[in-house]
């Protein structure tokens, strides 16, 4: 029988009356002829009162131990699950991540999948089992302890069992009913796209749209998964959601298809560093190493030898790149007059495939931020994206102001 994957989060398995309508809507498809793959996420809230109870214990915690922990929320949802799906005379039993296994890295609580073998739960599928659910988020590593993919991870696990089942689709089950082309509590015209191509919705998901995860879409594009947003919330038909499929599936696009927004932002500058061969490695080096996520990075004209270095990360970071570039200053490696970090600034990006064959898009971007008295402050793109950082307390004005400028409330 053909394979549907079915991923549901934290909110749509919220409680009992939740978890019992997602197992309904897990029995229509079985009904279609599916057999169907079901991964869960933690009970909403389950996980950080886990996180919370390891940070109460210790600070520094043993990372293997806090993945044992909060990894526990997803096996009671998978058995809650199961035990409902049996009550509506479903066959399905639950698995946990070592059971089918789920083999991952040895990072703990940042693991990635390097292997799903479909043996053991075919051979269930072929005595008669019709959906197996499996614990999202978890895994195993080459030591046999147990790993979590890190927040979010469970949107990675469904792709991932989608790719190695080879899945007609997968379903992402969520408390929004699809992707838009903004936030709709930032701006009441965004729209609900029908379809959105892998690059976009990758960009949107690392540039602060929190619908998925954005190793999962990395995984979909890798793998040509076909994946759709749904509600748990609202009536179900073939044409619900958003599907994020290849860009070949895609008709028509406007030429911006989202404005996406990251909030907690910081944007730090070395004033006065040497202008020589190797001083970006020197400044960079170090904040990978204390694993400081570097976005955008502006190197300003030398004069007299000397220029001034500015990047993003995000502001909960701040104080582990000063630590790391006041060691590297210490050590010598490199030498600067001062540091300064602006932690009151937000990321705005425009995304849209139409990028690549339309020029002006750039242009447009910064006279509308200038006719609203918004300055710029870093500018950073790519083939399909602009992100500026500009003062917090305009975002939400320049998200409504590039999502009417660019039509995007209005079908292409």
């Amino acid at each position: 029988m053909p394979i549907l994957v079915m991923k549901f989060g934290g909110t749509s398995v919220a409680n009992i009356d939740r978890i019992r309508r997602a197992a309904k809507r897990v029995g229509v498809e079985v009904a279609k002829g599916y057999d169907v793959i079901v991964i869960v996420s933690a009970m909403a809230g389950r996980t950080n009162e886990l996180v919370g109870w390891v940070d109460e214990i210790s600070a520094l915690h043993d990372a293997r131990e806090y993945d044992a922990v909060v990894s526990s929320g997803e096996n009671v949802t998978a058995g809650l699950m199961a035990l409902t799906l049996q009550e509506m005379d479903v066959p399905a039993r639950s698995w946990q991540g070592w059971q089918v296994p789920v083999r991952t890295t040895s990072i703990h609580s940042a693991a990635r999948i390097e292997e799903i073998p479909t043996d053991n739960i075919n051979a269930k599928f072929a005595e008669g089992m019709r959906v197996a659910v499996v614990a999202g988020f978890q895994g195993i590593s080459p030591e046999g302890r147990i790993t979590t993919l890190g927040r979010g991870g469970s949107d990675t696990t469904a792709v991932a069992f989608a790719a190695a089942f080879g899945a007609e689709r997968c379903d992402i089950y969520t408390d929004v009913d699809g992707v838009y082309t903004t936030d709709p509590r930032i701006s009441d015209k965004a729209r609900k796209l029908d379809r959105i191509a892998f690059e976009e919705m990758l960009e949107l998901a690392s540039l602060g749209a929190k619908v998925l995860q954005t190793r999962s879409v990395e995984l979909a594009m890798r793998y040509n998964v076909k994946l759709r947003v749904l509600s748990s919330f609202e009536e179900q038909s073939d044409e619900a959601g958003t599907l994020v499929c290849a860009e070949e599936e895609i008709m028509e696009s406007n030429v911006v298809n989202g404005i996406a927004y990251s909030r907690d932002e910081a944007k730090m500058t070395l004033v006065s560093v040497a202008d020589r061969p190797g001083i970006a490695a020197a400044i960079f080096g170090p904040l990978s190493d204390a694993g400081v996520n570097v976005d955008m990075i502006i190197q300003n004209i030398a004069e007299e030898g000397r220029t001034d270095m500015t990047f993003s990360c995000p502001v909960g970071q701040v104080a582990r790149a000063e630590k790391a570039l006041q060691d590297a200053k210490t050590r010598g490696e490199i030498n600067f007059h001062d540091l300064i970090a602006d932690t009151n600034v937000a990321k705005i990006s425009a995304v849209g495939i139409g990028m690549r064959s339309q020029s002006g898009v750039a242009a447009k971007m910064f006279k509308t931020l200038s006719d609203e008295g918004i300055n710029i402050k870093v500018i950073a793109t790519s083939e399909i994206k602009i992100s500026v950082l500009i003062d917090r307390k305009y975002m939400e004005l320049a998200v409504q102001a590039l999502h009417d400028a660019f039509e995007l409330d209005k079908v292409a």
